[in-house]
């Protein structure tokens, strides 16, 4: 082979390679830049850690599925109708209504107030405001089990517990927190709502936040007072984040039951036996899959119905 022929050979061959280079450029470019190359991972996640276990729980709420026995038959609605007649279970319906409502509108109320309370004290530059804000928030990071072991000290039935030393102190009687059905229900919406304030309150202090001054100023110059500016300004402007954060409290909420199980263990009798402690039970306990799977759907349904019931009354002009 002559050198000429050699050397357009070689031309050749680098000319190709040259070419595929820039396509396979090309295509990692195209790849980069294109969006689902960044969404992708995270759908992925979505997909496998939160699409499937849902599906999954449809699925197992109409078997028989045990941890005892390694198969299982479909049965339909069998499932959802022995929850729904099961003894006690409207009790435990009701004890969660309360539990969740009034858990709820306390987060709210109390979130509301130290975040107003915390804005203020920021823009007056009052001492102390940032150590209110951590020891507020010191109560959300405190996994539910510890919250209802240190809640169940301080509610110790004898002269030596902490709120009842208090209260003997100044002249009350020994208060049975834990033992008395009614007393035991309101404690454990109290300890729930030390834990769940902190949240609403940091949800609601970044609304605040988002607020614009000029409103206020243009408010104070109409001759509105503070309750007047609260209503009128503050709380339309907020509803967008109202509504995030009453369907996020009300969630963790209802699925509360580490608290619960480490504080009154949904006693005494079932005064304190709400759904999610209800299901807890079904599942790890009675070992029936089936039938906690069951109670997981109709919580979730719970959950939707709420968010819609948020929806119908805080979003509709903003379009959130």
């Amino acid at each position: 082979m002559s050198l000429e022929a050699e050397t357009g050979t070689d031309e050749t061959r680098w000319a190709v390679g040259v070419n595929r280079a820039r396509t396979a450029l090309g295509r990692f470019k195209w790849l980069q830049d294109h969006p689902l190359t960044w969404i992708l991972p995270a759908l992925s996640i979505l997909l496998l850690f939160r699409l499937y276990p849902l599906i999954e729980v449809f699925r197992m709420s109409f078997t028989d599925m045990s941890l005892l026995e390694r198969t299982y038959s479909y049965v339909g609605f069998a499932q959802y109708v022995d929850v729904l007649t099961a003894p006690g279970f409207w009790t435990m319906a009701r004890v969660t209504a309360i539990f969740v409502a009034v858990s709820v509108i306390a987060q709210l109320v109390l979130g509301m107030i130290l975040a107003l309370a915390i804005d203020y004290g920021v823009k007056e530059h009052i001492y102390g405001s940032v150590s209110t804000r951590v020891a507020v928030l010191s109560a959300w990071v405190i996994p539910g089990i510890v919250i209802g072991i240190i809640w169940q000290l301080m509610m110790i039935e004898a002269p030596y517990g902490v709120l009842n030393y208090f209260l003997t102190q100044m002249g009350f009687g020994i208060v049975s927190w834990l033992s008395d059905p009614q007393m035991a229900l309101f404690s454990v919406i109290a300890a729930n709502t030390w834990r769940g304030t902190a949240f609403s309150m940091i949800m609601l202090y970044a609304g605040l936040q988002q607020v614009p001054r000029q409103l206020y100023a243009a408010a104070k110059i109409d001759g509105a007072s503070t309750f007047q500016r609260f209503r009128h300004v503050t709380l339309p402007q907020m509803k967008p984040v109202i509504f995030i954060n009453l369907v996020l409290i009300t969630i963790y909420t209802l699925n509360t039951f580490d608290m619960i199980i480490s504080l009154t263990g949904g006693g005494p009798g079932r005064a304190t036996q709400v759904l999610a402690l209800f299901m807890y039970f079904k599942g790890f306990q009675s070992f029936n899959l089936g039938e906690a799977a069951a109670i997981a759907v109709l919580m979730l349904i719970v959950n939707v119905g709420m968010t819609l019931i948020y929806m119908r009354y805080l979003i509709d002009e903003e379009g959130v």
